[in-house]
């Protein structure tokens, strides 16, 4: 099974799995038609489903037309079945999804949105994390606690070490900076900043970044790190407290 980043709009991305032998495909997160529909047409591929993360129009907003270009079927979190355009197939947390003989995980990720959903491809060591967790930094809080969204950042860290993460927005480079601003004397977050903007400069995606360096980077999944917390003088806040601090830390970044 082969993944296709797409941008959209300014700073998205949807992505399209495909099944190099049958050619299906679904996609995740269509914010519009248009650079799905291209992309489709050009590689001849069958869109048979729809993948939503959550309900915000810049993840949705293709589905509608899709839907009825290709005969798809949109697939979304059960209790977010009436801000889903479109949706057909209702999904439930911890479930196994199917697709071309690859098993699906689905977790309820709550916090950036109440209804939020990992898919995660077992096969392809692939995670969808649309707007929780992002490269080297995660969603805002729209709709969860900031309680939710620890438990919901635990469940993506806990997924194997070598997992791609494909998140739904191009912040890298602004997340770096943010992380070397909190942790200055990480020499690997220097270092990864300067690959990223490389890329960037070149007109390349960031992404996928893996789960285990987001473990060793991204300061949003070190709530727990004590090691850590003492070096940033923040010992003394619990998990969900520290959590907090951070995240109002970058929403004023």
């Amino acid at each position: 099974m082969d993944i296709h980043i797409i941008p959209c709009l300014k700073d998205n991305y949807a992505y399209i799995v495909e099944n190099k032998e049958t050619k299906n495909a679904c996609v995740v997160d269509p914010s519009e038609s248009e650079p799905v529909v291209n992309f489709l047409k050009k590689n001849k591929l069958n869109l048979k489903y729809i993948l939503n993360t959550h309900h915000h129009a810049d993840h949705i907003n293709g589905n509608l037309e899709l839907k009825k270009k290709f005969n798809s079927q949109i697939l979304g979190f059960k209790k977010d079945k009436n801000r889903i355009p479109g949706i057909d197939i209702f999904l439930n947390d911890k479930q196994i999804w199917n697709f071309e003989g690859s098993d699906v995980l689905i977790e309820h990720v709550p916090g950036h949105t109440s209804g939020h959903i990992f898919y995660y491809f077992k096969n392809e060591e692939s995670v969808f994390t649309g707007d929780t967790l992002f490269s080297f930094g995660c969603g805002r809080l729209f709709e969860g606690s900031y309680l939710q969204m620890v438990n919901s950042l635990k469940k993506i860290r806990s997924l194997p070490p070598k997992t791609k993460i494909f998140c739904g927005h191009e912040y890298t480079i602004n997340n770096l900076k943010f992380c070397m601003e909190i942790d200055k004397n990480n020499y690997q977050l220097k270092e990864k900043y300067n690959q990223i903007s490389s890329n960037i400069k070149n007109k390349l995606p960031s992404v996928p970044s893996y789960i285990s360096e987001e473990i060793k980077m991204n300061i949003f999944l070190k709530f727990d790190d004590l090691e850590f917390k003492k070096r940033i003088g923040l010992e003394d806040l619990n998990d969900v407290d520290f959590f907090k601090r951070i995240r109002d830390l970058k929403d004023n970044f």
